[in-house]
């Protein structure tokens, strides 16, 4: 039973490190900085999450407090995402070039 739980453990360890590193490709590739946050946000959380759900099958004993850490990062990641692009809608910062509908100005009236 312990070799199974290293095993899990491992793989989720090896899947958090993918996506972690598929963030921080998207970070690099993504045209404009509303992407480069998403890529950021969306790929980093669930990378963290698998890491830390690895971490827990290889230490048990650390599992309530990586539950926590888990819980916390799930609240707040998406948050801050939407606060740092409503942000940068606000001040002016330019989307890509394929970007073609602006659902925040058409609800809001946001002019950038």
């Amino acid at each position: 039973m312990l070799s199974l739980l290293y095993l899990l453990g491992g793989i989720l360890l090896v899947a958090g490190a993918a996506f972690l590193l598929s963030g921080g490709i998207g970070l690099v590739r993504m045209p404009d900085a509303y992407n480069r946050i998403q890529a950021g946000t969306k790929a980093t959380t669930l990378g963290t999450l698998l890491t830390l759900a690895g971490v827990a099958c290889l230490r048990p004993d650390w599992a309530l407090k990586l539950l926590l850490i888990g819980l916390f990062l799930l609240f707040t990641n998406p948050l801050s995402s939407q606060v740092l692009a409503r942000a940068a809608h606000r001040v002016g910062v330019k989307q890509a070039p394929q970007t073609v509908i602006d659902r925040l100005e058409e609800d809001l009236g946001e002019k950038p």
